[in-house]
């Protein structure tokens, strides 16, 4: 056991992980050490007479690191490459994990020394003290012994249901991928075909969302309507009771702690303040956005010549696109090479804004052979942290885009931050979307590099969900910038910087189809919230694919968006963010962020993208974790509050009666 390399502090620059030490087979027994570990500090701060700051928060604050080395790694490469391997010894340590935060989280004595602490009078600790002890309230801490007893049972399985649902969906995302031969892929490019070549035919893998990309390039019909019936096929069989359970018990284990539901429980710790709030967002863009929608569908079918549906829909949408904005998508990604768009566009827009250089380090190893090592420095070369690139697509990687830490930022604790972004990427030509989305997730990153606080738990992205993704948004508005699309867009073979006119038309084509994308999204949203603002069991459906379906088309009809032909985002038995992904009763907090940065990013238009402006978001926003106010933050940036008008601007829903 002493050998095991998730026991001891990494010896590599910045903690980064010393990935060719570690094997699966180190996880079990390094975790059942780092139980004991863990659990031994906490028995030393509890052993001291009088709690103080230093030996009780701050002890706290230091206590784990075994346990979060442990975490991070298999958490960190259980989504980048999840196995039966990985699935078994999941199997073996989550409910373990769950059992042992509620130890803590419960321990009366702990949470007695919690509150009798002198809180140091800087707002960071009193930020942390505040959010400690709403922790343990909301954890079970005053509860009696009986309800305490019952929320472990209830955090033991709803921890085991999410790494089932998580594991079902990506079989299932697996087996449906669908097999075509090269003529049934036709508008698709050479490039993009050889991509998907597998054996004697070509495997289409299914992407995350109900409407998958390539709905909008298939020439043949039958191709669409293969690829998007498989993809709501997904968790058809195996999803149906793990997503009732799952709704049943989170709103038995809100009840327990004196919310009506589990959105009230979630949404008291977001921005939002209320699922009131969450629900009247929703509420009050749905009308606008469902209209808008069934006039886009309408123009679709003028052009097909006939009523088109969920399959097709994407299709004629793009023809209409091509039509009226004049390029094609398929000439458009030879502008857009993988590596051109990070150097050139991702790096170069941070350089711009923040003057910090992203350098390869050659000399440090990933997890994988495909995945790249980076050192961030400020402009005089001092490091900040590290980060990694994971972006190949490979079969047992889990669907969708994240961003994630194998090492927060901390003073406390002296350890800078070491953060990966994750896509799954089939061809080294990019997208519209794939752009936006690189550009998304580094918006995280920097989230994470930039973290300047003393406490881990306050540190990078450990804010709340309608916070956490305010920064990554912001940052996507870069990726079409034309100072910055100009020095990354330019034609694979031949160098030559996108022209003008066709530049126009990409920013233009952003904002196309708007009605669909706020619809779709907007239906996912109102689908999480059904789920969670149940407020009695019997409320909940029958687990089976038909009760579902019945209790989301509800739903939508409640929000009146319930539009002919249009899938919601996602659907329950593949909603992987509410059901696998921490964001339950949550799902409204990109709409929540973009109000903030369609709001915050007319500012920086204003006054330019400039080292100025990088400084000030950086400062207020970036730099501060949750050690700061929210509001205060946003005003610090911004100079007033948030105004929510540019963001029905850009939805093109101003004046629509929204």
């Amino acid at each position: 056991m002493s050998a095991n390399p998730l026991l001891t502090p990494s010896t590599k620059p910045y903690n980064l992980p010393d990935f060719a030490a570690i094997q699966l087979e180190h996880v079990a027994p390094a975790l059942e050490r780092a139980l004991d570990n863990h659990a031994a500090e906490i028995t030393r701060i509890l052993s001291e007479d009088t709690p103080t700051w230093e030996n009780t928060v701050e002890a706290l604050e230091r206590s784990g690191a075994d346990l979060d080395r442990v975490t991070a790694w298999f958490f960190n490469l259980k989504g980048t490459d999840s196995t039966p391997e990985f699935d078994e010894v999941a199997d073996a340590i989550v409910p373990k994990l769950s059992a042992h935060m509620d130890s803590i989280y419960q321990n009366a004595e702990l949470y007695r020394r919690l509150r009798a602490v002198e809180v140091p009078g800087d707002e960071e600790s009193a930020r942390l003290h505040e959010l400690l002890l709403r922790r343990f309230v909301r954890r079970g801490a005053e509860l009696d012994a009986a309800g305490k007893a019952r929320l472990q049972e209830i955090n033991r399985r709803l921890s085991e249901i999410s790494e089932q649902f998580g594991r079902n969906l990506q079989a299932d995302t697996r087996a449906l991928a669908v097999r075509f031969d090269r003529a049934e892929l036709e508008g698709l490019s050479d490039e993009q075909i050889e991509a998907y070549a597998s054996g004697d035919a070509y495997e289409v893998p299914i992407e995350l969302p109900t409407t998958q990309a390539l709905q909008a390039q298939l020439a043949r019909p039958p191709a669409r309507r293969a690829l998007f019936d498989a993809s709501r096929a997904r968790g058809r069989t195996s999803n149906p009771a793990l997503v009732v359970e799952a709704a049943r018990l989170r709103l038995e284990a809100a009840q327990l702690l004196g919310f009506d539901t589990h959105a009230d429980f979630v949404i008291s710790e977001e921005t939002a303040g209320t699922a009131a709030a969450a629900r009247q967002l929703i509420l009050d863009l749905a009308p606008a956005a469902a209209a808008n929608a069934e006039a886009e569908r309408k123009l679709a079918g003028e052009l097909a010549g006939g009523e088109v549906d969920g399959a097709d829909w994407p299709w004629w949408e793009a023809k209409l696109r091509e039509e009226e904005l004049k390029f094609n998508e398929s000439e458009l990604r030879q502008y857009f090479p993988l590596n051109q768009v990070l150097r050139d566009g991702v790096f170069h827009a941070a350089n711009l804004l923040y003057g910090i250089t992203v350098t390869k380090r050659d000399d440090l190893a990933g997890y994988r052979d495909d995945v790249d090592v980076w050192e961030v420095a400020e402009a005089d070369g001092t490091g900040i942290g590290l980060l990694l690139t994971d972006y190949a697509a490979h079969p047992s990687k889990r669907g969708g885009a994240w961003m994630s830490s194998f090492v927060d930022q901390a003073h406390l604790t002296g350890t800078q931050p070491v953060v990966v972004n994750v896509l799954s990427i089939s061809s080294p030509l990019l997208t519209i979307d794939e752009v936006t989305t690189l550009f998304h997730e580094f918006g995280h990153a920097l989230h994470g590099l930039f973290s300047d606080v003393r406490y881990p738990t306050l540190s990078g992205t450990n804010v709340p969900r309608d916070w956490v993704e305010f920064p990554s948004q912001i940052n996507e508005n870069y990726a079409f910038a034309p100072e910055i699309v100009r020095n990354y867009a330019r034609h694979v073979e031949t160098g030559e910087v996108i022209p003008d006119e066709l530049l126009a038309a990409v920013r233009a084509s952003r904002t196309f189809g708007q009605g669909f994308t706020t619809t779709e999204y907007l239906a996912a949203c109102a689908i999480d919230l059904a789920w969670h603002s149940v407020t009695d069991p019997a409320q909940l459906p029958e687990p089976t694919a038909e009760g579902i379906a019945a209790f989301e088309r509800a739903a939508l009809e409640e929000y009146g968006l319930a539009v002919d032909e249009l899938e919601p985002r996602y659907r329950s038995t593949w909603f992987n963010h509410i059901f696998a992904g921490g964001y339950s009763a949550g799902y409204y907090s990109y709409l929540w962020a973009e109000a903030l940065d369609a709001d915050g990013y007319a500012l920086i238009e204003e006054k330019g993208i400039t080292r100025a402006t990088g400084a000030s978001f950086r400062d207020a926003i970036l730099s501060r974790g949750a050690a700061s106010d929210y509001a205060e933050a946003y005003r610090a940036f911004r100079g007033r509050d948030k105004d929510t008008r540019p963001l029905l601007v850009r939805r093109g829903l101003a004046g629509s009666g929204a």
